[in-house]
This record gives structure tokens, sequence and C-alpha cells, in this order.
């Protein structure tokens, strides 16, 4: 019909050479000539974006990829441990001879800790000042501060726990403020780590002669001639349970609490849930490897540790014998296990990922492309008809 066929011309003979112009029938998807084409300024904005979107998401699951998954899991405690240990870092403000520390928990044994922790005689205004220094980090009963409540919900990830543990190995008590000359000693530090029985237990802080009978003098508690050494007003550096790893933020660390009566009882009410945190492999896994100890072995990749959770009750007593002011830590161990791992999947699987999104994002885009260039023209068209209806639709005669 177009003269081409009379004079033998091959349209073909007009294209690129290819020596695999054999292959040609069997391509499944015939490709549109180059001569038939028109590049476009919007054409290659589209093209531009696109290719930003297909950049973005990529990085987006790769970053996604490299941090993996956290899954948390509860199990039944299968192990069998007998210890739990409790760390603890507090001043309280009366001197060291007055206060006694003891432990009895369910099993009906009763735990010098006294004995076993360290006592330092400080100044209680030292580290009230270190609080007002460091006030973003220190909360009272009654108000918590936003950067704890943010700083707690990252330490319950485990990629950011062995993060912490591994750029902190050191697990050493922080030294307290160097008394000065003039200060006073009016305050007792009690900190370090113990053992004890896992079973449900009462830690508690009490005057001499109070709550237990002894051989030293009883301290007296009327408010007029005994007052200022009468006070249970407390600092909570650290209270944790499990191995000892300063720099995790517990609820009730970087705690103050503090009272004018002499007869006052604190009282904290902990619920410890045991928690293992593994990285690069399945909790499951490394719990279930871990069965033939008594306890979960913490590693780089697996670190086993307690968390709680703590209310607290407080108020003044009645001066009557049979109610012992002090300050009293009710901790009850459930009999579940906290898993938390952090697993990256397989890196074909990345790329299976990887093809699936930049092929959603070419065909939408194509789609998008073709739908907005089919708009733009049917608008063109009706404001060209718009436009010739309007020039040329009225004539007027002389």
């Amino acid at each position: 019909m177009n003269g081409f066929e009379a004079k033998d011309l091959d349209e073909d003979s007009f294209g690129e050479k290819s020596n695999l112009s054999g292959l040609k029938t069997f391509d499944a998807f015939p490709k549109t000539k180059a001569s038939y084409t028109t590049p476009t300024h919007r054409g290659g904005q589209w093209t531009v974006l696109i290719l930003i979107v297909c950049t973005l998401f990529t990085f987006t699951e790769f970053k996604t990829w490299w941090r993996g998954t956290e899954q948390h899991h509860f199990s039944v405690e299968k192990g069998v441990s007998h210890e739990l240990q409790l760390n603890l870092d507090i001043v309280i403000n009366m001197p060291c001879d007055d206060l006694r520390v003891n432990i009895q928990d369910a099993a009906g044994d009763r735990i010098m800790a006294g004995d076993l922790l360290k006592r330092e005689q400080t100044n209680w205004s030292l580290w009230m000042h270190k609080r007002n220094k460091d006030k973003h980090q220190y909360q009272t009963l009654s108000h918590e501060e936003d950067d704890r409540l943010s700083q707690q919900e990252a330490d319950a990830h485990a990629g950011h726990v062995l993060g912490e543990v591994r750029r902190n190995p050191r697990k050493k008590f922080a030294k307290g403020p160097s008394m000065r000359w003039g200060d006073t000693v009016d305050s007792c530090r009690i900190y370090g780590s113990l053992e004890g029985n896992k079973v449900q237990g009462d830690f508690h802080i009490t005057a001499r002669g109070h709550g237990y009978r002894e051989f030293a003098p009883h301290l007296e508690h009327n408010a007029n001639i005994m007052l200022k050494a009468f006070n249970f007003s407390h600092m909570i550096t650290e209270l944790s349970f499990g191995p000892h790893f300063p720099t995790l933020m517990n609820p009730l660390d970087k705690t103050i609490a503090e009272t004018d009566a002499h007869y006052y009882k604190f009282q904290y009410f902990l619920s410890v849930v045991p928690t293992l945190y593994t990285k690069g492999r399945s909790a499951l896994d490394a719990y279930s490897r871990s069965l033939n100890s008594v306890t979960p072995r913490s590693g780089r990749n697996a670190i086993f540790t307690n968390q709680y959770a703590a209310t607290s009750q407080s108020g003044p007593l009645e001066e009557r014998p049979v109610l012992v002011p002090g300050i009293f830590f009710k901790y009850n161990i459930e009999p579940i296990l906290l898993l938390i791992s952090e697993e990256r999947g397989g890196f074909l699987a990345l790329i299976i990922r990887l093809i699936n999104t930049m092929s959603g994002v070419l065909v939408t885009g194509g789609w998008i492309y073709q739908i907005s260039g089919w708009v733009t023209e049917v608008v063109g068209r009706r404001k060209r008809q718009q436009s010739e209806g309007y020039l040329t639709g009225k004539h007027y005669k002389d």
C-alpha cells in the first residue's frame, strides 16, 4: 500500500544492524524501535523521580535488614536456679551505725546484707548537689522525667542493651562525691552486690533496735530528742537484679524520696522478670543451648539479666512498737522468662524484597505516567476546543 513492497524495500533494513537478528523471532517482549520513540522533558523528569524513589526504598530495605527485626517470646523458665544477685547503691540520710540492712525471704532465711554490702560515710548535701547538677537524670516518687522514660524504653530493645554492655564492659560501682573540708558526716551510702535465694523476699533497711532484737542500744525516735538522727530520706542510684550492668536504666535507678517525718515507712513492690537478650540468632535456640547450665550464660551476642516493674506506697506511721519504720523492697520472682531477640533475615531474602520493591515502583510509576499523560492530553484538548469556539463562534455582518 505504501510502495515499499513494490520496490522490494524492507523496513528492517533501515534499523540497527545486528548479527543476532535471527533471535528476534523468539523475543517474547518485542522492543519499540529507537526511531519510533521521541524523548521528552516530562519523561526524563519521571525517570529521575522513579530512580530517586527506588534508591530511597533500597536504602530503607537494606537498613531494616542490617538492623534486624526484634522478636518477643514468653516461656516458662525451664532451668533450675537457686540464687539471685541483688545490686544496690543507695544513700540514706542517717549515720551508718544507726542502720540495719537485712533480707528475709520466703524460704525462711535471714541474710545479714549489712555485713555483705559496703558502707561509706558521706554527706547528704553533697548528693543533693549531684542531683541538682544532673537534674534531668533523677526523679522523685511523684514525678518521672521524660528523658528517663525514653532511656528505659531504649533499654528494652536487644540491640541497645547489647551495645551498651559492649561499650561499657566495666561492672564497678561509680565513685561518690568526695567529702570536703568542713562537711559533716550525716548520711550513709550502702552499695555492692550480694547473692540471695531466688524466691519471694523482703529487702529492708531499718533503724538500730527496730524490727529485730539485738544487744545494741535502741535508737530513740522521739522527735524532740533525735529528730535529725532518725530520717529515712534516701537516694537510690541503682537497684537491679542479676548480673551488674551499671549503664542500663532500671525503674528505681536515680530515684529520690524525701520526708520531714522521723517515723516514716517507704515501701516498694517489685515484680522481677528474668530476661534474655540475643542478637543474630534466635533467642529460643540460645535459651535451649543454655538449659544445661544453672542459668543462661551471657556472651557477646547474648545477655541474661532481669527486668522489674515497681510501685510504691509510703506514708507516716504511728509511734507504736509493732510498727517498724524504714525502707522496704518487697520483690517477687515471676515464673516466666522473657526472650527478646534481634534477628536478621538471609541475604537472598533481601535481594528478593529489593527486586519486588523496585518492580512495584516501576510498574506503578509507568501507570501513573500514562494516566497523567492521558489526563493532560484530555484537559489540553478541551482547552483548545473552548479557545477555538471563542474565537470563531460569532460573526457580525454590516
